[in-house]
């Protein structure tokens, strides 16, 4: 069985193969590398679901990478709303640099504190994402297969993206894995991470996702506003 805290990384291209140094060092080189070798970065979401995160996801994002970049992502937001700025504000202040989360916050990328399950969720929440504006139909699983087959990956996730592109979307079960409000945040900051939401359909699965999470509209302002900085 793979390891759904790995494959996340992958997602959001931690862990970056190729790169080496501080967090810091690692973005640049992993812009580098994804020009010379978008495969080997690992961010599966972007690469291999043909979403806008490839052209758009860097700065602070791509610094973290992973669940550190989710985390990071929404606790900022959620700081922001509670200390009552406007998301302009909130998006501005997390600039030029974001930090992971403080060691007591219940915002926490460390391995020993997520939940293997939760981390399940939130690659198929990403998935789902993806697969809002439709365009993922027979033609692109197979293109989509094809690339996994040389992305590194072990058999087991390959299986399991290939389902999880196959099937409907389980959006009860999917949405039942965060139970709590800060587990609901970073579900949604992981949707808004997959995507950039140019289409309709897009949008309309983000509003959706916000409503089923129970978000309060302000917060999902800031999350918008804080996720769209960070990946400029």
């Amino acid at each position: 069985m793979f390891d759904p805290k790995a494959l996340l990384d992958q997602f959001l291209g931690s862990n970056v193969p190729g790169t080496q140094g501080t967090v810091r060092d690692k973005a640049s080189q992993a812009t580098q590398l994804a020009k010379d070798n978008p495969l080997a970065t690992g961010a599966i979401v972007a690469v291999l679901l043909g979403t806008g995160t490839g052209r758009a996801i860097g700065g602070s994002a791509l610094k973290l990478g992973g669940m550190a970049a989710i985390a990071g992502l929404g606790y900022q937001a959620w700081k922001n709303y509670q200390a009552g700025k406007t998301p302009v504000e909130g998006a501005a202040a997390q600039q030029p640099e974001m930090l992971a989360p403080p060691a007591d916050s219940d915002f926490s990328a460390e391995p020993a504190r997520v939940d293997s399950d939760f981390a399940l969720s939130l690659i198929r929440i990403m998935i789902a994402a993806a697969r809002a504006d439709g365009h993922v139909d027979d033609a692109e699983r197979a293109r989509i297969h094809d690339k996994l087959a040389l992305s590194g990956l072990g058999e087991d996730a390959i299986a399991f993206l290939d389902d999880e592109l196959s099937k409907p979307v389980d959006m009860d079960g999917i949405l039942a894995s965060a139970s709590t409000e800060v587990q609901k945040i970073e579900m949604f900051t992981a949707a808004r991470l997959a995507i950039d939401p140019d289409t309709r359909a897009e949008r309309g699965f983000l509003d959706l996702l916000a409503g089923r999470l129970g978000l309060a509209d302000p917060l999902v302002d800031h999350i918008e506003a804080t996720v769209a900085a960070a990946k400029v």
